[in-house]
């Protein structure tokens, strides 16, 4: 396939961080995919949280459903436009590879307990895992990913931060875009969880159909597989209901994307990095319609009371082991606890706190569940 002047190129890569020889039997973009989806940290995103806690059910999406569901309608629309969809796939195979347990509300609260050690970013933790945590390699630190792929993974990071990132972080200084692949990575991370979160969500019970029906863009897709298939079943209802929805918005995606494409007219990446905003992107009605099933989601699942109610208790969890390890950091695991000597003699507390943010950011919800009763349950004494 001819990929658009404006695709990123494997050949013309702004490079590894570390030099390596060119791989033999696919594209850099296509090792650093293999390198991903080989990694513990991929591995560990089936038993964390989207929005349900892992164990509440078997059926609900876990962070690892979530990527595969992102890498397949970013990978859609990279085709569709002529873009690089190796490229789209990995960045969103690897966006959430430095997420908490617990979700948004784990993240949260281990932000709440780096407050005066630097913070806690799941984007920037994300960039971390590929490019120090992981180990796996003799020759350096990290998956050293092609420079790419880390930016499409960085998609929000603070000044204070991007400034300590070197070239990966400039963007956020100079307020330059990301190469198409990446804004596809996070146009579909947003696709992909709304409409997942609204399956789970009837599934759950915690939502109803005429509920949802206040939505227009819920309301018009319901109406439209109601009259295409009047005997469905409840299942059945849901399922041509939400695909009919992601239809409308990855259609409008391409359309309206490849519009501003064609206005701009970018004839490389770089061009594409500099322009004044993002270029892949909905029209202004579906944009209103998508921001409109946001709120409501908000308001009516993530706010749910049986939702904020777990999530409350998850929140005491994460803030209860980063209080009983940051004091004590003997009580981390040995590989840990040395890395936490370590970084504490080269950059002071904030640098055993850092450790320890790795050690919880890392914990499955199971893991971190267990490893609280393990420290604060005196019955347990292993």
């Amino acid at each position: 396939m001819k990929l658009a002047p404006c695709a990123a190129d494997p050949a013309r890569s702004r490079g590894r961080r570390y030099d390596e020889p060119a791989p033999s039997l696919r594209s850099e973009f296509q090792r650093d995919r293999d390198r991903i989806v080989h990694s513990a940290a991929f591995r560990r995103l089936e038993y964390k949280t989207q929005v349900f806690v892992n164990h509440e059910g078997d059926l609900f999406r876990t962070r690892l459903t979530h990527s595969i569901e992102v890498a397949q309608i970013a990978r859609n629309v990279a085709r569709t436009l002529d873009l690089n969809e190796d490229l789209a796939e990995t960045i969103s195979l690897a966006h959430d590879l430095g997420h908490t347990p617990f979700g948004h509300a784990g993240q949260d609260a281990l932000d709440d307990c780096m407050k005066e050690y630097g913070g806690f970013e799941h984007n920037l933790q994300s960039l971390r895992v590929v490019d120090e945590l992981e180990d796996k390699y003799a020759n350096f630190r990290g998956l050293n990913l092609c420079f790419e792929t880390r930016e499409g993974i960085l998609k929000h990071c603070s000044p204070r931060n991007a400034k300590l990132l070197g070239e990966i972080g400039q963007r956020f200084l100079d307020h330059t875009q990301p190469g198409l692949e990446a804004q596809i990575a996070n146009v579909a991370d947003e696709i992909a969880y709304n409409n997942h979160d609204i399956d789970d969500g009837l599934r759950a019970g915690l939502l109803g159909i005429d509920q949802l029906r206040t939505v227009p863009l819920f309301a018009r897709h319901h109406d439209a597989a109601r009259a295409a298939h009047p005997g469905m079943n409840p299942k059945q209802e849901r399922h041509e209901t939400i695909r009919r929805i992601i239809t409308t918005l990855v259609s409008d995606l391409v359309e309206s994307s490849r519009e501003r494409i064609v206005s701009a007219a970018p004839t490389s990446i770089d061009d594409v990095r500099r322009h004044s905003g993002a270029l892949i992107g909905y029209s202004d009605g579906v944009r209103e319609e998508n921001r409109q099933m946001k709120r409501f989601l908000r308001d009516n699942l993530y706010m749910h009371h049986q939702v904020y109610r777990v999530m409350t208790k998850a929140r005491g969890v994460v803030r209860d082991l980063f209080a009983a390890l940051f004091p004590d950091p003997r009580l981390l695991p040995p590989e840990f606890f040395a890395e936490s000597q370590r970084l504490e003699q080269e950059h002071g507390p904030s640098g055993r706190a850092r450790v320890v943010a790795d050690y919880i950011a890392g914990m499955t919800d199971r893991y971190a569940l267990d490893e609280h009763e393990r420290l604060f349950d005196p019955r347990r004494l292993r």
